[in-house]
């Protein structure tokens, strides 16, 4: 957040943002008000003060609700299609969740299935390289 450094800092551009531009602004808007939550609740956790922690908590609730507008404005501007993601990242959740809770606790291996169907190939991969 230190943008304020720079002299061109809100500028208006010349010209309006197309509408991939204006999504793109708004996902940064989101990692700003993210970014202001967590300073906020860390100021707030690191005083004593009664006064100043119940300010710093109540401004980080309100940098959670635009947050919260920002991410409704992008599902209208995307027609329903950030939704669909975000429901799938849920879901993806839930389902890790829940293999926990029957107690697999060991991370999935990407390349487990790939190793039992052509274990040759796994061998000649190396980091980085993009040659199967």
């Amino acid at each position: 957040m230190g943008a304020f450094a720079d002299p061109f800092y809100g500028n208006v551009p010349d010209r309006k943002m197309t509408v991939s531009e204006l999504i793109r602004a708004l996902r940064l808007n989101i990692a700003a008000e993210e970014e202001a939550t967590a300073l906020y609740e860390a100021h707030a956790d690191a005083t004593d003060n009664p006064i100043a922690k119940k300010v710093l908590l109540d401004v980080a609730n309100e940098e959670r609700v635009h947050v919260g507008e920002f991410i409704e404005l992008i599902n209208i501007l995307t027609r329903c299609e950030e939704e669909a993601w975000i429901a799938n990242g849920a879901v993806e959740v839930r389902e890790m969740a829940e293999e926990v809770a029957r107690g697999d606790l060991n991370p999935a291996n990407p390349f487990e299935k790939a190793e039992k169907e052509s274990p040759e190939c796994i061998n000649e991969l190396t980091v980085g390289s993009l040659k199967p």
